[in-house]
């Protein structure tokens, strides 16, 4: 529930970026198609791995591996949330639709049967999970160019640092389902760093829409500032990580990673509606 109102708040704020004058009609479309999209993702991503879910504490209470759902019951559901998720979108327009189902595809097909297998995975995973932010400016233009490009960016990096954090604190628990989440597959330096890496790329492209050459999608200067001193905010958890090696730091910034981007959109769709 939470990762699904996560995905239909970042694509309620691309659509506000986006979008000249606000349809509350296609807004609750986006909203119910988000919804629907990001359910039937976790609703096979849980059939698929209903064997090792049940190996996990974090996982073995859902409803296939507790015995509550049959994997057919699940099946229909996601079948049911995947074809009304893409025909709401549809209806809002054809790219939306077709963003939609290109994150089904990659999170369902890709990125799922990847993460037993490669720390390649989050790679993978980290661009269905950026189609959100993006997915609402297309909703609102029909159209993909680089302001939607530059909201896939910042989301997309930013989900290195995010998922990072996780697969560190969580680290024995995925270790029992044969999960490589971490980019070296340890706790070490080297995860650390990269975390660090990521989480100055995500600060940087926050700030990019400041300096003018993202088309519509701009951000005032004082806007900029606040959006950079969250990023620093950031960052100084990151860091924390890398210094501290602990599973409470990695804890403390993938909370804080969660706070960073929801603050960033407040932010961004304040300044487009003060400037």
């Amino acid at each position: 529930m939470r990762l699904s109102l996560s995905v239909v708040f970042s694509s309620l704020a691309g659509y506000l970026l986006g979008v000249e004058v606000i349809d509350i009609k296609v807004l609750v479309l986006l909203a119910l198609g988000g919804y629907f999209m990001v359910g039937a993702s976790n609703a096979f991503n849980q059939i698929i791995e209903r064997d090792l879910d049940a190996l996990m504490d974090r996982t073995k209470n859902r409803p296939i591996p507790s015995g509550r759902m049959s994997v057919n019951t699940a099946f229909i559901i996601a079948t049911i949330f995947t074809l009304s998720g893409i025909v709401i979108l549809y209806t809002i327009n054809k790219q939306t639709a077709m963003f939609g189902a290109i994150s089904i595809f990659l999170y369902t097909c890709v990125y799922t049967p990847l993460k037993t297998k490669t720390p390649l995975a989050v790679f993978v995973g980290a661009i269905p999970g950026a189609i959100p932010f993006m997915l609402g400016w297309v909703a609102a233009t029909d159209d993909f160019g680089i302001e939607p490009g530059t909201l896939f960016a910042l989301q997309f990096f930013w989900q290195f640092p995010h998922f990072w954090a996780i697969g560190w604190f969580l680290f024995d628990d995925y270790k029992k389902g044969g999960f490589f989440m971490l980019p070296t597959g340890k706790q070490d330096k080297g995860t650390a760093v990269q975390t660090i890496m990521y989480t100055i790329w995500t600060v940087i492209v926050s700030v990019i829409p400041v300096f003018g050459f993202t088309g519509k999608l701009q951000l005032s200067i004082i806007a900029a500032i606040i959006v950079f001193c969250l990023g620093l905010g950031m960052l100084h958890y990151a860091v924390r990580l890398f210094r501290e090696m602990t599973t409470k730091a990695a804890r403390q910034l993938m909370l804080i990673s969660v706070l960073y981007i929801t603050l960033v959109q407040i932010v961004y769709v304040i300044d487009k509606f003060i400037q």
